[in-house]
Formats: structure tokens, sequence, C-alpha cells
């Protein structure tokens, strides 16, 4: 028997076909990728030529873009239903507040699940494990929502809830399907792919790990501990297609595909029809220009985002300042070279927070990205609490990535100097992500929020063009 197993992660809120960064032996390029109407397309494709098909979304999902943030992911409750998946997890997906994914959760036709999510009784907030048939086989399959929603997000998306990594109720719940006849175990988690690895390595049992958060692009699974564990990029740029070949209730033969979605794909025009009906009301934000950028913008690299230079110096402008931090997002789907438009601004910020200032003295601005350092890089996987390097305008940061803790920062430049320890600098920032609150004194929420403020500097700067000098730099 042939068991197909799909998955998406990641795709923050992509509802259309879009830039994509892809790379080739000059370098970096972009294509145009992702698109639902193509995902369900190519998943109406393989299901007609299996009916034993599962389909699974690795969660970032119901935030990302203006008409999810808009609609708090409501907007989305048809595609994902017309997808007919069979199962979620999530992380951003919680940034309306749980109750409200409670709600989304009502609407949808498939279970969002999370065996690491507790209410503050002790219960689970939301279903740990499903049990699902086909064709003779019995299939567990295991949720796992970020485990660091309640560590480093924003307070309101764990609101009156605990998240945990997982390790110990994993074991718990294969126990227990296993007991209910379970042939295959399938754990589906937004922990990230170190993380996930490290709990492979850990927990005996699982056949199939889907792995979300990281934005990995693996084009084979890579094997840990008897299971398989794959991620598919972001976007929806990408799904993957495991094939299985079953025989006596064991997988006897595996073959997986990452397969990048464009308009080579058949599309469903149904779908089609509900994207467009949800993207009409932005036309004039999606066509109109604003400005210009010479070079890509994007948030693919670890260290330095380009697409965040452009965020920083409209934040520092905004606020007087010349230094300035945000957060390591992954999200945001690249500009090209070529025109900037309000809807790339609100890709960048969809959440469209205020910008702040906070005056920093140069020691908690050293252990301020120290500790993000740690957080970024730790050698302890389930140490590392969330994307990449904090973004940085106006300093520039020497680093050796291999020291230990606190110990990787070799010196911090600010106009040519060292900064000074006992220094105040006054910084501006967006998100509690951009500088925590324990830092700093004289915190002050400015009336600008980040899109009007990228808006005026590109009034102002309508040719927009990234500075030569990088704010990180390995050494």
């Amino acid at each position: 028997m042939k068991l197909n197993i799909l998955f998406i992660n990641d795709v923050h809120g992509y509802l259309a076909p879009h830039p994509e960064l892809f790379y080739n032996e000059t370098g970096e390029v972009i294509e145009t990728a992702g698109g639902y109407a193509h995902i369900a397309g190519l998943v109406d494709e393989i299901r007609s030529q299996n009916p034993n098909t599962l389909f699974f979304d690795g969660g970032d999902t119901l935030h990302g873009t203006k008409p999810l943030v808009d609609s708090q992911g409501e907007a989305l409750v048809p595609i994902l239903n017309a997808l007919k998946l069979d199962a979620l997890v999530g992380h951003w997906d919680f940034a309306y507040g749980p109750e409200h994914l409670k709600n989304i959760d009502k609407q949808l036709e498939f279970p969002t699940l999370g065996c690491n999510v507790f209410k503050e009784d002790g219960s689970n907030f939301l279903q740990p494990a499903i049990l699902i048939q086909k064709a003779g086989l019995k299939i567990g399959v295991i949720g796992i929502c970020a485990m660091i929603i309640d560590k480093v997000m924003p307070e309101k998306m764990s609101k009156g809830l605990k998240f945990t990594s997982g390790e110990e109720e994993l074991p718990k719940h294969i126990k227990q399907l296993k007991a209910e006849g379970a042939d295959m175990i399938i754990l589906l988690s937004h922990n990230g792919f170190p993380q996930d690895v490290a709990l492979l390595k850990k927990v005996d049992g699982i056949d199939i790990c889907l792995s979300a958060h990281t934005h990995n692009r693996n084009y084979s699974p890579i094997e840990i501990n008897n299971a398989r564990i794959v991620q598919c990029g972001c976007h929806g740029a990408f799904l993957g297609n495991f094939t299985l070949e079953i025989q006596d209730k064991q997988i006897k033969d595996c073959a997986f595909e990452l397969i990048k979605i464009d308009d080579s794909l058949p599309k469903n025009t149904d779908v089609d029809q509900l994207v467009q009906n949800i993207l009409k009301p932005y036309k004039d934000i999606r066509t109109a220009a604003l400005g210009t950028t010479d070079q890509i913008l994007h948030r693919y690299n670890t260290i330095n985002s380009t697409m965040d230079e452009l965020l920083l110096k409209a934040i520092a402008q905004s606020t007087n300042t010349e230094i300035a931090f945000s957060n390591g997002w992954r999200y945001g789907a690249p500009i090209p070279k070529g025109n900037i438009t309000e809807d790339d601004l609100y890709n960048i910020a969809p959440m469209n927070p205020p910008v702040s200032t906070v005056h920093l003295t140069g020691k908690e601005i050293k252990d301020m990205l120290e500790e993000n350092l740690e957080r970024t890089f730790c050698k302890d996987p389930f140490g590392q609490m969330g994307g990449y390097v904090k973004r940085v305008f106006g300093l520039q940061v020497n680093m050796r990535i291999e020291n230990p803790s606190g110990h990787r920062i070799q010196e911090i430049y600010y106009k040519g100097s060292h900064i000074n320890p006992e220094k105040i600098y006054k910084v501006s920032f967006v998100t509690m992500q951009g500088v925590a609150k324990k830092y700093g004194k004289n915190r002050i929420e400015s009336d600008i929020k980040a899109v009007e403020a990228m808006k005026h500097y590109l009034k102002q700067h309508p040719n927009f063009s990234l500075s030569k000098i990088k704010s990180f730099r390995l050494v």
C-alpha cells in the first residue's frame, strides 16, 4: 500500500504567489513562488492519484500579512478548510490571544494540536493528539506548539497558559497511541529544527517528524533515531511530499520530494477565488509605489538583514535617534529590486507596532546583545529562544560566534569609537523583542507606528540604498 504525507509550514499569511529568495551560482535571485491556489491544485492532483493521503500544516499560518492581521486570522479559515488539512499546530497563531485561537479552532474542520500547552489548572489547552485511520492503518499524530511562546513572545499570546518543550509529554502520548493500536507515529512540531532533532534523539517511537519554525529547506529527510525529519521552507513556497510504501503495517520504502510551488502547477479555482476575494480591498497598497530599492531586501540571513535596515533607519529617523533595535524576525517575503509598496512595509511589520525609545547604558547594550546571541546560538537547542540575531542600526559589533555564552562580543563601536559602558544612549526600537522590559530607563512609546515611520522615511529617501557597513561582523 502507498501512503502520501503532505506538509506545509510557516506560510505566514502569504495567500498568493509572491517574490521568494532562491540561490544560484551568481548568488541571490528572486523568483515567484507560493500561493494557496497552487498548493490546493497540487494537493488535489496527489489525492486523485492516491486517496490514501494525509496533509498537515506546521503552523505560523494565521499571521504575517496585513489581510490576516486585520481579520485576526479568520479570513484564512475558508481556505484552510478547503485544503482539507488533517491537523495544525501553532506559534504566531497565538498572536491574537489564546481564546481567539480557540474560536478559530472551532471554525476549522480539523484539529489544532498541542500536547505541550497547558492551562493554569494543568489541563490541556489544545487536543494533544489524534488517531487517523487510512486504508487499514492507524496513524497517531502528536502536536507540539512553539515552546517559546510564554518565554520570549508578547505576553498576550500566552495569557493563562504554560508551554513546555514536549519532552516529558511526548513519550506518554506515544505510549497511549500505541495502546490504541497506532501502527505509525507522526510528530507535528513547531519547536524548530535544532530542537526537534534533539528531541528525536531522546524519544523513541516516532516514524515521521514534520518540523517547523526555523524555515529550513530540506530536500531530503534527515534520519534521527529511526525517525525521518523534514521542514519545507516558508511562505508556502514549497510543499513536502512523503511517499511511503507500507507492507504488513511497516514502512518498507520512503521517498521524499520538496516541491516548489509555482505557476507550472495546477490551480484550484475555488481556492483562487477565495484568495482574490480576500486581497481585493488591498489592491491599492499592493500596487502603488512609495519608493524604490537598488538591492534585494530580505530577512534570510541569520546575522544581518537588509530588510530590517529599512525598518531601523526609519524608526531612528522618526525619533531622532542614532541607534535602533528590532527583533530578528524570520518571516517576511523578500522585496525585489525596484518598487517598494505599502504592502511590502506591512509584510516587514504586519502588527504595525508603535515606535518606542529608551535609555540604555553601554553595559546594558552589551548585556542585551550577548543574551540575544546566546538565545540564537546556544549549544543546547532548547536554549535557542527565537528567530535570528537581533537587528541593530548605528552600532558595529565584532563577535566570535564560537565563544562561550556571555563572551561572544569582542567590541562594539559607535561612531568609530568603543561604546562607553557607563554612558547612557537614547535608542529607538519596536516591540518588547527589540528591547526587553528589563533593560533601560525612561521607556517612552511614541505616537508613530512602524509602517508610518517607513512611509515617511521613503518620502524623504525615495531611492533606498543599503549601508556599506554591517552591524554584526564575525572576526
